[in-house]
């Protein structure tokens, strides 16, 4: 029997296999398809994800094998219009080092998380479709197509908007698909030079437009994206590459044969729709199979790939025995009202996005906005989110990076490096907040990493608490990131957002936050097969 069996290999079920795997999970991948896909689709991660990616290690890889999100060339009557740089007066900062996303292949993407999740020794198993479940004695019997079944304490549907989970667990899908908002897709390629690969292309006019964006690592791939071809009855036509050539020709006014090949075709309609829970007993979702919204603003798989993150800690520490299955439900009451706030920004983008392109000029950058970064999504209505704080960042607020030193070293690191990991981080702000650190170090031990940071005006020669690191924050990075004004404490929770802000005497509340997060002392050392969150079967 396997701790959790993920169902779906895409960008959401890897990055929760990956923080599973890491954390001494033991994991399972499954995914229907016969082979690992090579279509484009997403155009990459944006910030928070990276942030994310980040933390698990694999955003040099990322970094490396994308590029920075290109200028848009926008064409009217497949005359050019403008030239428009959605992020050109943006730049890191020392809170966030992500200003953009980063263009990258879906399938490119894919393929870096599998290796890391090759190196925890775990290997997506494809072929293997699910057709049934069934949950009893605290687990649940997993059925796949050919008549095998397996064992899981937990099931993660990740298998996309046609999610078989969801259907098995028969939770509605409720919301709505626009037959008029129809789009053919597909990976194109181009001949070599008629079109600058440093660009987005975007030709529109009164009858419609095609869109052409480069696919990054490869010499004449082009992402495409059109209105459809409709039939006499105005019924839209299947995708084809004669009808993406005519496609091409008509809007971009440029010979049909310099589109030399189409591959991965499909048609996209408008899908608004959305789950009412996200849990079903030891059943969960996350991704496409939980929510599905309008392409504007490219929050589809970086929504999926934070539920993953939001989700991966809590199974590790229920079964690790280090909290109760109660934590569980705060998966649902956080990445829920996140799933709707990201059906309504993107139906409101699209609209606005659809308006602009009207206009001579108008184009895809409509859609995008400081909150498509993902960087102001937090979690303060939870009941992880104790009270505190309330200056710059409150309790279940985004933990913001900041450039420090390792007082030991003198070595420049930064918060995010603290964070990275599969532990609970709490900062200690000022001299006051020593007998926190100690406490917290004492109690919870290696699932709990301490460290006492500096201000400019503390002495400071390492740290005298024991089991507790320090950093030197000379030029107030930190301070100024965390609203600190005095002795304080701050819990930062292992998917790096804040768990509490207390003012450093306030002992008991930093245990209550550290023991809701994670049960102090050590798991049950009889917790096994034959254990589920800490009952013993039979």
């Amino acid at each position: 029997m396997t701790d959790v069996l993920i169902v779906g290999a895409g960008p959401t079920g890897l990055t929760l296999a990956c923080d599973l795997a890491r954390r001494g999970i033991g994991v399972r991948v499954v995914d229907k398809s016969p082979e690992h896909p090579r279509s484009s689709r997403s155009k990459g991660p944006n910030p928070r994800s990276l942030e994310v990616l980040e933390d698990l290690g694999v955003v040099e890889a990322v970094l490396a094998a994308g590029s920075p999100p290109l200028p848009m060339r926008k064409y009217r009557d497949g005359v050019r219009i403008a030239d428009t740089d959605p992020y050109a007066g943006c730049a890191p900062t020392p809170d966030a080092p992500y200003d953009r996303g980063r263009l990258i292949a879906q399938w490119r993407l894919e393929e870096i998380l599998r290796d890391r999740l090759a190196g925890y020794g775990v290997a997506v198993e494809t072929g293997t479709e699910v057709v049934g479940l069934t949950e009893g004695d605290g687990a649940v019997r997993v059925s796949f197509a050919g008549g095998s079944t397996a064992g899981a304490r937990y099931v993660v549907g990740c298998d996309g908007a046609h999610s078989r989970v969801r259907k098995l667990l028969g939770v509605p899908f409720d919301g709505e698909t626009d037959e008029e908002q129809v789009m053919v897709c597909g990976d194109v390629e181009i001949t070599p030079g008629v079109l600058d690969r440093g660009l987005w292309h975007q030709w529109f006019d009164a009858d419609g437009g095609v869109m052409l964006c480069p696919i990054p690592g490869t010499r004449a791939g082009w992402w495409y994206q059109s209105g459809p071809e409709r039939d006499a009855g105005g019924r839209p036509l299947p995708p084809s590459l004669e009808g993406f050539r005519r496609l091409f020709a008509r809007h971009a006014r440029l010979p049909a044969g310099h589109l030399t090949r189409a591959t991965l075709l499909s048609t996209y309609r408008v899908n608004v729709r959305m789950v009412d829970r996200y849990r079903v007993g030891r059943v969960l979702l996350a991704g496409d199979a939980a929510h599905v919204h309008a392409i504007a603003g490219g929050l589809g798989m970086n929504t999926g790939i934070q539920d993953a993150f939001n989700l991966g800690w809590k199974l590790g520490q229920v079964l690790r025995g280090r909290a109760g299955a109660e934590l569980l439900d705060t998966y649902e009451e956080e990445r829920l009202p996140v799933a709707a706030w990201t059906l309504d920004l993107t139906s409101e983008r699209l609209r606005a996005t659809l308006e602009a392109i009207r206009v001579p000029g108008g184009g895809l950058d409509t859609a995008i906005t400081p909150s498509t970064t993902g960087l102001d999504r937090g979690y303060r209505w939870s009941r992880l989110a104790r009270p505190g704080g309330g200056g710059a960042v409150r309790s279940g607020d985004r933990a913001p990076d900041a450039p420090c030193t390792e007082a030991s070293t003198g070595a420049p690191t930064r918060l995010f490096r603290v964070f990275a990991g599969p532990h609970i981080t709490v900062l200690g702000f000022g001299a006051g907040a020593e007998q926190a650190l100690g406490e917290a170090a004492a109690a919870h031990g290696d699932t709990v990493r301490t460290l006492r940071v500096y201000g400019a005006g503390d002495p400071a020669s390492g740290t005298a608490v024991a089991g507790t690191g320090a950093l030197l924050d000379r030029e107030g990075h930190a301070h100024a990131a965390y609203g600190i004004t005095g002795d304080t404490v701050v819990v930062v929770r292992p998917d790096n957002h804040v768990g509490l802000i207390a003012d450093a005497a306030d002992h008991a509340a930093v245990r209550r936050c550290l023991d809701v997060l994670d049960k102090a002392g050590k798991p049950d050392p009889m917790r096994g097969a034959d254990m589920v969150d800490g009952t013993r079967k039979g």
